[in-house]
């Protein structure tokens, strides 16, 4: 995620709504209880003054969700060619302005994958364009580590435990968390947390990515395009979103949950350090 002007940052609104609405519901006994459930609202983008896609999001985080989905769908390169990123809730519209025009727009937004995000996710061009391209580092994690940072992702669901139907994603480094969010859809979150590094000149070489949601290969995609060598999941995986993983290098770690999570690729990445007494001996038995 290179950077011409590592300083440089786009005139923005900074219009972040409540994640949560709150409601009344009737439980199974007919009794009256107040709640909450999670807001969803439509989100048009405007490049150029040209209409786009209209996104369905929480609305929490509008100006990082917009800059990392231009980012990851390869409308813009280098966040100094955006001279501003403006959010209306009002005309429920995002207007992005760049100081030159967008190379071969047409062609991209020709070309449309409709993906398995929450909602229909829709990638702009070819889905695995510039993948040769993706040179990852290989990060070694220790087996605690990922216990550790399991336990501290568990208190940051603040939207899910309040309301429920949303995704969380976080960026991490070795067992540190370093930004959460959490939307409507998978896709939504991952490509805010693309924004907050696009916008805070955060390389992705030694950190790892973790999400609720499945791992498939447009999130493998993704992940690798932000440069980040270990995706982590509470969910399962596809065999496409494998088949990234091996082609691009990226160790793939899900069904993560406890002390239980399975690796799918990059094993050789992993430092078994905290393997259950009960497997150890169940092995010395094998040995014998």
């Amino acid at each position: 995620m290179a950077i011409t002007d590592p300083k440089y940052r786009p005139q923005m609104t900074n219009a972040g709504l409540e994640a949560a609405e709150a409601v009344t519901a009737i439980d199974e006994s007919g009794q009256s209880r107040e709640g909450y459930i999670a807001a969803e609202r439509a989100l048009t983008i405007y490049l150029n003054k040209r209409e786009i896609v209209t996104l369905m999001t929480l609305g929490t985080n509008p100006e990082l969700l917009v800059l990392g989905w231009l980012k990851n769908q390869r409308l813009v390169h280098d966040i100094s060619d955006v001279q501003s990123l403006q959010i209306d809730w009002e005309t429920d519209s995002a207007a992005i302005t760049t100081f030159n025009s967008i190379a071969d727009l047409d062609d991209k937004l020709g070309r449309k994958t409709v993906t398995t995000g929450c909602g229909q996710g829709t990638v702009f061009g070819g889905l695995m364009d510039d993948l040769d391209k993706i040179n990852l580092s290989q990060v070694k994690i220790r087996q605690s580590r990922v216990y550790e940072l399991l336990r501290t992702l568990n208190h940051h669901n603040e939207v899910y435990k309040r309301a429920g139907a949303v995704h969380g994603c976080a960026l991490c480094e070795d067992a540190r968390l370093r930004f959460f969010v959490e939307d409507v859809g998978r896709h939504n979150a991952v490509d805010a947390i693309a924004g907050h590094m696009w916008l805070e000149n955060i390389h992705g070489h030694n950190k790892l990515f973790y999400t609720t949601g499945r791992l498939t290969s447009e999130m493998v995609i993704k992940g690798a395009q932000m440069g980040i060598p270990v995706l982590l999941s509470r969910s399962g995986v596809t065999h496409m979103g494998l088949e990234v993983a091996q082609k691009v290098g990226v160790t793939l770690i899900a069904r993560a949950k406890g002390r239980h999570f399975l690796v799918y690729n990059g094993a050789d990445n992993i430092e078994f350090d905290a393997i259950p007494e009960s497997s150890q001996t169940k092995k010395a038995e094998k040995i014998r």
